[in-house]
């Protein structure tokens, strides 16, 4: 793990950017507490409390994950949107998901009934976020009769077929 070549600089801190970094991409990366980061660093012979572990996240972490996001790839231009009915503690909710052609999710709905204003909302935001596909392909559910209640054709830019 290198640290970003962006890393704000250091000026101040007792131990040197390297060690920083992995210890911020240590706790984001595999979900570890302070204690266990603070644990790892001891063991490669580097002495922190866990209160520095946790002053160090809450500094560098918000840099990370900006830098983790910039550099994700963009999503591809052809989305799949599923419609699944799955049952939470004896009650069916609806869960809508939205993959690109590149097998990532995007993002996803999970709701109690079916709600056309919902879905609605639920492309426009991923339409806002990713910007318009080239082709949006329905399945499962959002395929029946009534897709025109659910996905009703809108008025997206660029050249998108629903």
């Amino acid at each position: 793990m290198s640290p970003p070549s962006t890393m704000p600089r250091l000026k101040g801190f007792r131990f040197p950017r390297a060690i920083v970094a992995y210890a911020v991409w240590a706790y984001h990366r595999f979900a570890l507490s302070a204690a266990d980061v603070a644990d790892l660093l001891a063991e490669r012979g580097v002495i922190v409390s866990r209160e520095t572990v946790r002053l160090w996240v809450n500094r560098f972490g918000p840099h990370f994950a900006g830098c983790v996001r910039r550099d994700r790839p963009c999503a591809s231009d052809k989305w799949h949107l599923d419609e699944v009915v799955v049952p939470i503690n004896g009650v069916k909710f609806r869960l809508w998901r939205a993959v690109d052609g590149n097998g990532d999710v995007l993002d996803i709905l999970l709701q109690s009934q079916r709600n056309a204003k919902a879905a609605k909302r639920f492309l426009t935001r991923l339409i806002d976020r990713y910007g318009a596909p080239r082709v949006i392909i329905p399945t499962s559910c959002a395929m029946t009769s009534n897709r025109s209640v659910i996905w009703p054709r809108m008025r997206i830019t660029g050249r998108t077929r629903v």
